[in-house]
């Protein structure tokens, strides 16, 4: 397969066409940002720690009936991935109380949720990626109700595959985000899966071994996502 041109360059990825018009390639840089690019360092070896993390998760999904766009890792930094036509809604499931939800409501942070809690929200830089609800993505046609419908189920049973992987690894999922597209008229989890987009603890002294580290200028931010990756057996 090979890589032609840029088509996208995100906050920590950059998307590629290739001589297959239905591939992309996804490459994962080095670069970090919070608070809508408020913040932004290079953080070297973040970029291949996070694709092959995301290349794990995501086979460990497709093995548990999840349809994703992963297709394969092609170098240290790459990973071939299907084209969806994304949809543009963040899926958000919070197992354990942190971040916005505790300064949107007034909850402590660290309060198991039971059951979970399932937010959307629209993914929109300039906006501050706004809370939103089924009607919004019906009446602004970002997906059906058949489609929002899938979404839901397939994140919750990301969430039941997840946090029994991450379980056994001594660690907490406190939540994640996960972005889907249509492929074929299908619902498949696209976008990644790493450190970045969720937040793991853990288990014992609930140390934050995720994105947070570099929020809340905490340090050792690829160290930590080592760790993870470490005990989930991943090979770096």
């Amino acid at each position: 397969m090979k890589k032609r041109t840029e088509l996208y360059a995100g906050k920590a990825k950059t998307v590629y066409t290739t001589d297959d018009p239905d591939r992309f390639i996804l490459e994962f840089r080095d670069d970090t940002s919070a608070f809508d690019g408020e913040k932004v360092e290079q953080l070297l070896g973040k970029g291949v720690i996070n694709n092959k993390f995301n290349a794990f998760i995501m086979t460990k999904l497709q093995a548990a009936g999840i349809p994703t766009h992963f297709e394969q890792l092609l170098s240290e930094r790459e990973s071939v991935v299907k084209r969806l036509d994304m949809i543009p809604v963040e899926c958000v499931i919070r197992n354990i109380s942190a971040g916005s939800l505790c300064r949107r409501l007034g909850v402590a942070e660290g309060e198991t949720l039971t059951p979970p809690v399932f937010e959307f929200f629209f993914k929109n830089d300039a906006l501050h990626d706004p809370m939103i609800n089924d009607s919004h993505i019906i009446t602004f046609g970002w997906a059906n109700e058949r489609e929002i419908s899938r979404m839901k189920e397939l994140t919750l049973k990301v969430n039941g595959v997840l946090k029994q992987l991450f379980g056994k690894a001594g660690l907490l999922l406190v939540d994640y985000k996960l972005e889907y597209g249509r492929f074929d008229g299908e619902i498949v989890l696209g976008d990644e899966f790493s450190p970045d987009g969720c937040r793991l603890w853990d288990a014992g002294s609930r140390e934050k071994l995720d994105k947070d580290r570099f929020r809340q200028g905490l340090g050792s931010v690829v160290e930590s996502y080592a760790v993870v990756a470490e005990r989930l057996g991943i090979a770096l």
